[in-house]
């Protein structure tokens, strides 16, 4: 048991899936796994364990930005033993040719966050993804026949902002689309010698206002869910 994370020694699998949402790790734990178990429910952060396709996996939630995955991932590895963590999660698009739907599997975190440098004396806006899980969800969508991108995102502490121009990182380092986590995750996994990866489904396209809707926002995640599922089980083995 962790602080943040009252599961017991053992109950959670070596390789975890991480959406932000902890109604979507059900969700997921609930819809593609059998014999789950409800290991964890400290401030109603959901962990669920149980098997896919016979292998046991567990999934569990990280919360919003980059303190709330620093905490969650950093007991993850470090108390509990996991040795790969995907994150599952949506993004806003930057350009209008990276359309609703589109799924990316993330090169590099780019951000402006201080949570690297302050947590491990990490310098620089750029980190990239840890280990060879990059590599193995690459393989498995080709078997699965799904047409994924690749390549940098960024990472930001804020959701709303004063000015509506592309921040200057995002230019920089040619960022495909924002979410708030990949950063931490990654720089957690790079300070404990751990590996980590980052998926995201693009659910709004922010030149055009485009966006999916809530009622489709569950079933829109699925093919991502079904990588990110199948890549785990490689990694597990």
């Amino acid at each position: 048991m962790s602080v943040h994370i009252n599961a017991k020694q053992g109950d959670i699998a070596p390789v975890v899936l991480m959406p932000g949402d902890p109604l979507r790790a059900k969700y997921i734990a609930e819809n593609w796994l059998t014999d789950v178990t409800l290991v964890a429910s400290t401030r109603n952060i959901f962990y669920y364990t149980g098997t896919y396709k016979g292998v046991r996996i567990t999934i569990g939630a990280s919360g919003m930005g980059c303190p709330s995955i620093g905490i969650y991932s950093y007991e993850l590895y470090n108390e509990y033993n996991v040795e790969a963590i995907i994150r599952i999660g949506t993004a806003g698009s930057y350009h209008p040719h990276i359309k609703l739907y589109d799924v990316i599997n993330v090169e590099n975190a780019c951000s402006e966050s201080t949570y690297a440098k302050y947590a491990f004396e990490i310098d620089g806006d750029v980190i990239p993804h840890q280990g060879n899980c990059f590599g193995i969800i690459n393989d498995t969508a080709k078997t699965l026949n799904q047409t994924i991108l690749c390549g940098n995102i960024h990472s930001s502490d804020v959701f709303y902002r004063k000015n509506p121009a592309l921040p200057a990182i995002v230019t920089a380092h040619n960022c495909l689309a924002v979410e708030m986590e990949a950063f931490a995750l990654f720089a957690n996994a790079k300070t404990l010698g751990k590996k980590a990866a980052t998926l995201l489904t693009i659910s709004d396209v922010i030149p055009t206002h485009e966006q999916i809707s809530a009622d489709a926002r569950e079933r829109s995640l699925n093919p991502m869910i079904e990588l990110a599922l199948n890549a785990g089980i490689q990694m597990a083995s």
